[in-house]
């Protein structure tokens, strides 16, 4: 089970987008799991050589249990 939303910009603002996950984990009773034995998962959609930074997409997983 995991949490996802996809990322529009720059990588380095993607803790914006970790953080509104984060808040949707705490409203619905979800743990993250990331750690040692279950990693994060980063799909890049766009092509970092072609694209702008600011149009530039991500979608960001995040391991999840319920609590």
């Amino acid at each position: 089970m995991c949490v996802q939303m996809l990322h529009t910009g720059p990588y380095a603002d993607e803790p914006v987008t970790t953080k509104k996950m984060a808040e949707f984990m705490e409203q619905n009773g979800l743990a993250n799991m990331t750690g040692a034995d279950r990693k994060h998962h980063e799909i890049y959609m766009s092509d970092l050589n072609r694209t702008n930074p600011e149009k530039l997409k991500t979608v960001i997983r995040l391991p999840v249990q319920s609590v």
